[in-house]
């Protein structure tokens, strides 16, 4: 991740390779960004606007070579649509325009203050950290096995200085600037895991990766093994690892574990290294991704290393079983029954449907907390990509502050969420003839009848369950998501925990 400071001045004062400048298509805000910011390019950018070259419009981009230095014009859009996300967004932009040229440092400026107050509904540091997290989200690359990295090529992005020319904002942009950097991060570590093939992060794999990070942050983190798992009755665990020829993990942190005056948050994430389906096996077109269905693990891995740095004045649990979900001689059968930590008895009726098996076991294992909340992150089923395609996260649960929150959190961060219902009717069809539970509804509904099969293990807690299969890995980058794992829910729940301090 390249290096990120905050600066002050116009272009002549800064020492950029490249100066990139968000300006907006509103006139009078038009004129006085590019009258503050670069007053000497006046002429030159009033005449691409006569031209029709450049207006400010939302997504427009100018590059420029000059004799006062090379510039990227990125367009702020609109006054009456311009958000927090816009602001993101054109940072990406910006960066990836000043990525064609030789360019180890790029001079990023904020928009005007007078901006940042009248229009966005953000303070000025939320509005420096969405530019560091567009900007640096959007240099993300995942070259862990190729030979020459993204860092050793010749021009690469090193440093980006974050710009203001109203003077009194130094201090200010600096927090955002830290608060930001902490993010990527975060979302950086989430995205490595997701990436990483299964022969290089499985369960165990994983389980050390928390290991690490507990150490490093000071997090109490404990791994339940094979054995221990076997003492804690965790049947959806154990009959998914029966085809597999690695021993499952069941990981368990916890942030400020001393202040037990504190009634804690449990954070519970999917983290299936490999998802073959089992005996009800995928296709081949539909196996080749399947590395990333373990990103619910990685994103809460993410969030309590966001929160950890950020030292957030909560308790927070992160439960992780871990496995993958293979078709070894031993492997779970369907029509077989299991049996839960609970004494509940579920038919499999489709090995493929894992997650909620595994997920089962550590919503249980939850209630020992006695938490404000419980939010599970999974990806766990196709019919939510169905419903809401790859720009929204399926949102369903028991509290509606709860919903409410996250709702706002994904607003904030644009990892927005969509409540789908839990009418009693979803919980009728996850009826057995011979258990308590199946754990499949059939072709219909499918995302809301997988989450009905967890809530039956939540107790009378306050739960959200999320999913995030359509947002979890894409197959054609954004602006600031890469193709594959996007990283999703690290921003958000580390939002929803600032909020809910």
């Amino acid at each position: 991740m390249p290096k990120c400071t905050g600066q002050y001045g116009t272009p002549e004062r800064i020492q950029a390779d490249v100066y990139a400048i968000p300006i907006p298509s509103e006139t009078t805000l038009f004129d006085k960004t590019v009258k503050q910011i670069c007053p000497e390019l006046r002429n030159l950018i009033s005449a691409l606007r006569e031209n029709g070259d450049f207006s400010g419009k939302a997504d427009e981009t100018v590059t420029l070579a000059t004799e006062e230095g090379r510039f990227v014009l990125v367009g702020l859009g609109d006054t009456d649509a311009m958000g927090v996300e816009r602001v993101r967004r054109a940072a990406a932009q910006a960066m990836k325009e000043a990525a064609k040229f030789v360019a180890p440092v790029v001079a990023l400026y904020c928009p005007l203050e007078e901006i940042v107050r009248k229009i966005l509904p953000v303070s000025f540091e939320e509005t420096a950290v969405a530019m560091v997290e567009g900007a640096l989200l959007s240099l993300y690359s995942y070259d862990a096995f190729r030979k020459k990295k993204a860092d050793q090529k010749k021009g690469q992005i090193r440093e980006v200085m974050i710009v203001t020319v109203d003077e009194g904002y130094q201090s200010r942009l600096k927090k955002g600037i830290q608060e930001a950097q902490i993010m990527v991060e975060a979302v950086e570590l989430a995205r490595n895991l997701a990436n990483a093939p299964a022969n290089v992060v499985d369960a165990d794999a994983l389980a050390k990766e928390a290991a690490t990070i507990g150490k490093k942050l000071g997090i109490k983190t404990v791994i339940l093994k094979k054995t221990e798992i076997v003492a804690n009755k965790m049947g959806g665990l154990l009959a998914v690892n029966r085809g597999s020829e690695k021993d499952p993990r069941f990981i368990v942190m916890e942030y400020n574990d001393k202040k037990q005056r504190l009634k804690p948050y449990v954070l519970v994430g999917k983290g299936i290294t490999f998802d073959a389906g089992g005996l009800s096996i995928k296709p081949a077109s539909a196996m080749e991704d399947m590395k990333t269905d373990m990103s619910g693990a990685a994103a809460v891995l993410g969030t309590m290393y966001a929160i950890a740095k950020l030292k957030l004045p909560i308790r927070v649990i992160a439960l992780i079983p871990a496995t993958d979900n293979m078709t070894g001689g031993g492997a779970l059968c369907p029509g077989d029954i299991i049996t839960m930590s609970d004494g509940t008895t579920v038919e499999v009726r489709n090995t493929d449907a894992e997650g909620r098996l595994i997920l089962a076991d550590a919503l249980l294992y939850a209630q020992r907390y006695k938490p404000a909340a419980v939010i599970d992150i999974a990806t766990l089923t196709g019919a939510v990509v169905v419903a809401l395609a790859s720009h929204a996260t399926g949102m369903m649960g028991t509290d509606e502050e709860l919903k409410e929150t996250l709702q706002v959190a994904g607003d904030a961060t644009y990892e927005r969420v969509w409540e789908l219902p839990l009418f009693d009717e979803y919980a009728k069809m996850m009826e057995s003839d011979i258990a308590d539970l199946k754990n499949i509804g059939g072709r219909w509904g499918g995302a809301v009848t997988a989450a009905m099969f967890l809530k039956h293990f939540t107790g009378d807690l306050p739960w959200i369950h999320l999913d995030i299969a359509g947002t979890a890995s894409i197959e054609k980058a954004t602006d600031y998501q890469p193709k594959g794992a996007t990283g999703i829910g690290v921003r958000l729940l580390t939002r929803f925990l600032q909020q809910m301090k």
